[in-house]
């Protein structure tokens, strides 16, 4: 009897100490509601999943504090400490685990897991550049460790994608995996890729040759082109600059059947305020009218075939200028008509073989001043890849061939022994193996081995080798990888400052391909926190050493870019830094740099690339509010010096320019998970390049140059110095801050 009497005593007392309390809350990730999140008391049997809406409700008696788990697949769990006097539930946000089962396809050209990768893949999402709105992919990658954007000319705007320092021709920019965007389409084709199209862009640093053959030398960047039937049905995104920038994107959807897909994307930009702050006489930034029409097509899992065409007006130079003075000696400027078409696809024959192909024409009609220069580029690809698997061997065999038409009005197609132009025509068949062996769950070895016959300059292999190692939950991983890589240049398609006519171009010798051995290694490190904070840190150290550099020498005569092969060598060195931060309150830290060591050795001489810095910074902080639907995000990168092309011994400009810093602030605001508005402040600290960066603006024709009998220029009262007009000495854009504002919609 006093045994039952203690017992009741004891329930009726948990009774009175432990309360039925319901919790009410519910469970997000990026403004969406999720269904069916797990939702539980530790060391308990109470749980529940959340309802279409995200929504949930658990009665329980709750007498201490509890961890309330929750939990679904694909997203990091957030812990929730609840207690009878904190019952606060809300909102829930649940973040991606984007390094979970992430798929990467740019290391071994078939879908891995990015984690499984022998190679080390950096992966970003739509999302990271939502934090800094821009017109095109050229411009966004600027928040991206080791990429630098890099501006080639003050008038026109023409730019190149650096990784690690390397100049843009050693980058390849891929469209779904094929090599759409080379040669010609370097200089201008990069601007007219609408970011709103791209579902995530992947980067690989360090030679790629033996996959992708020429032009990966330095990397590559593959953007990967959203899927039709996983995307709004109709979409708008726009947004407006303090200059007049006005970039608008449009998505529709449409179904052909049950199975089979189409996107429709348009985008349009344009600029056409002139403006000139720093007083040069110049615009300082180029007017531009685009527009790109872009069509998706997906046919189940077997086809998809997608096509692009672009179209470009831009023009930069003197304030006056106008398109009666094109071509003419009385008012300079730089005019660029670009025409450009594209299609690309892929079929699967079977489960093991596969079929890609591509196709591009591309039109430039431009005058620089008095030089016209017009080119017409076309390339034809096409790639079978089979893949194999048996006991530990993951096998991939692939025949590719590549055909490339360039013609010019410049001497890089003019036979002079035949007195007459004479078209480029280059085959480049090749084909590549690579196997790569699992020895068991923690050890792999990749051997890769690529043979192009290039008809212009013969025999190529590319051999490459790759280890990776990891523990049981593969929260360290390292990666080692060695290789080689090619490049056939082409002067007058890849480098911009040939074109301007400020500068005669002069070849010593017949050009021919480079070559290059790289050495990289990569430590990945996950840590994992309490209260489900995750911090990456990812680590690498690489070392290039290229021959026969294509070196443009501008400092022999200022008015001449010597081109020769590099009779020496030139080494690319150093190490990068990534930390990735996600903590459960809504902040997302993301931090990197990059340090570069570049020298070219020649007859014992060692001397500095241009436009190659010291090192690089980037960093991006975004904080959510969910129950307001506020993101706040802050973007920034630093450039370390860089060496700047002077026009001789007594140009006055400085040698290298000075560390900058360009940081951009934004605030996103969701309506109803319809509408989103967004605006902010680009260039925050207002930085700008020197004033006097176009050498002699007022006399852009060298009338009032005086020049000796061989050609150099001579000190004058007017022309101390010795200048030339040269708009070669630019590394950051001419705009200051500014402020933006934008609207996105969709429909679903």
């Amino acid at each position: 009897m006093l045994i039952r009497f203690f017992i009741f005593f004891l329930f009726a007392g948990g009774l009175i100490f432990a309360q039925e309390f319901s919790l009410v809350g519910s469970v997000v990730s990026d403004g969406k509601p999720l269904k069916g999140v797990n939702i539980f008391l530790k060391e308990s049997n109470i749980g529940t999943i959340t309802n279409d809406d995200g929504q949930f409700v658990i009665t329980s008696y709750i007498s201490e504090s509890q961890k309330l788990i929750f939990s679904f697949v694909g997203y990091k769990p957030v812990i929730k400490i609840i207690s009878p006097d904190n019952l606060d539930i809300g909102i829930i946000e649940l973040l991606p685990d984007e390094t979970l089962e992430e798929v990467v396809v740019s290391s071994t050209l078939k879908p891995v897991s990015k984690l499984d990768s022998p190679t080390p893949v950096e992966v970003y999402s739509q999302s990271f550049f939502k934090a800094n709105p821009t017109a095109s992919i050229f411009e966004s990658l600027e928040n991206i460790n080791g990429i630098r954007p890099q501006l080639n000319c003050n008038i026109c705007n023409t730019g190149d994608i650096h990784i690690n320092g390397q100049e843009g021709s050693y980058t390849m920019v891929l469209i779904d995996g094929l090599p759409i965007v080379s040669g010609l389409s370097t200089v201008y084709g990069l601007s007219g890729i609408p970011r709103s199209l791209i579902d995530r862009v992947e980067v690989v640093k360090g030679p790629a040759s033996a996959l992708y053959g020429s032009e990966a030398i330095g990397g590559l960047i593959n953007l990967i082109t959203s899927i039709p039937e996983n995307t709004n049905n109709l979409s708008l995104d726009s947004f407006v600059s303090g200059w007049g920038e006005i970039n608008t994107d449009i998505g529709y959807k449409y179904s052909l059947s049950n199975k089979n897909f189409g996107l429709l994307g348009i985008n349009y930009f344009n600029y056409s305020n002139p403006i000139d702050n720093n007083q040069d006489g110049f615009t300082d930034l180029t007017i531009q009218d685009r527009i790109s029409i872009f069509n998706k097509l997906s046919f189940g899992n077997k086809f998809s075939l997608a096509t692009r065409y672009v179209y470009e007006d831009r023009w930069g130079g003197q304030m006056n200028w106008t398109k009666a003075d094109r071509g003419k000696d009385q008012i300079y400027g730089e005019s660029i008509y670009t025409s450009r078409f594209e299609i690309f696809g892929n079929y699967l024959i079977n489960k093991n073989l596969s079929l890609y192909f591509s196709f591009n024409d591309h039109y430039q009609n431009s005058v620089y001043g008095l030089n016209y220069f017009n080119a017409n580029q076309t390339v034809g690809f096409g790639q079978f890849i089979w893949t194999n698997s048996f006991k530990k061997h993951n096998l991939l065999v692939g025949l590719a061939y590549r055909y490339t038409f360039y013609d010019d009005d410049t001497t890089a197609t003019y036979n002079e022994k035949l007195f007459s132009n004479l078209p480029s025509n280059t085959h480049l068949p090749g084909i590549f193996f690579q196997d790569e062996l699992k020895f068991n769950e923690y050890q792999s070895l990749l051997f890769g081995l690529r043979y192009d016959y290039n008809s212009l300059h013969g025999d190529i292999v590319t051999p490459r080798i790759n280890y990776k190692l990891n523990n049981i939950d593969k929260s360290t991983i390292l990666r080692l990888s060695f290789g080689s890589g090619y490049r056939v240049a082409q002067i007058f398609t890849e480098d911009h400052a040939a074109l301007t006519g400020a500068r005669d171009v002069v070849f010593l010798e017949e050009l021919n391909p480079e070559r290059s051995w790289n050495f990289n290694a990569n430590v990945l490190k996950k840590l994992y926190f309490k209260q489900g904070a995750l911090l990456d840190i990812d680590f690498s150290i690489f070392y290039t050493k290229f021959s026969n550099k294509i070196i443009p020498k501008y400092d022999l005569d200022p008015t001449k870019i010597i081109y020769s092969n590099l009779v020496g060598t030139s080494t690319n060195q150093g190490a990068s830094l990534n930390l990735n931060l996600l903590i459960q309150n809504g902040i997302r830290l993301n931090l990197g740099t990059t340090f570069i060591d570049s020298f070219i050795k020649e007859e014992n001489f060692k001397s500095t690339p241009f436009l190659t810095e010291r090192y690089q910074g980037v960093l991006k902080i975004e904080k959510k509010w969910i129950n307001s639907g506020i993101i706040l995000d802050i973007t920034s990168n630093t450039t370390g010096p860089l060496k700047l092309p002077l026009l001789g011994d007594l140009d006055p400009r400085p040698s290298f320019s000075k560390t900058f810093h360009i940081i951009n602030a934004q605030l996103t605001k969701s309506w109803n998970n319809v509408f989103e508005s967004y605006g902010g402040v680009k260039n925050l600290l207002n930085f700008l390049p020197p004033e006097n960066s176009i050498a002699r603006s007022f006399d852009p024709f060298d009338r009032l140059v005086v020049f000796d009998e061989t050609g150099n220029v001579v000190p004058t009262q007017n022309n101390p110095y010795s200048l030339t007009f040269d708009p070669s000495y630019v590394f950051a854009s001419n705009q200051g801050i500014r402020f933006f504002l934008g609207l996105r919609w969709k429909y679903n």
